[in-house]
């Protein structure tokens, strides 16, 4: 088995920049879960952060809820 070595500092590009990065700085917020989601252009420039597009996925959910509520009760 052919082990390739680590690549110097050398071999790192001036644009790659890691001095004031954080290790593990995300790190428990992957360990419990996170959906990753893209939206399309048109959309991302109404719902602008994570908040908004929760705000309106929460009364999508409760419009849904109303409407299973209705039709079992008809």
């Amino acid at each position: 088995m052919n082990q390739a070595s680590k690549p110097s500092r050398a071999d790192m590009r001036p644009e790659y920049d890691f001095s004031s990065g954080v290790r593990g700085k995300h790190h428990e917020a992957y360990k419990a879960g996170t959906n990753v989601v893209f939206l399309d252009a048109d959309v991302a420039k109404v719902f602008t952060d994570s908040a908004a597009v929760n705000r309106a996925l929460r009364l999508l959910l409760d419009l849904a809820k109303e409407q299973v509520s209705v039709k079992r009760s008809a």
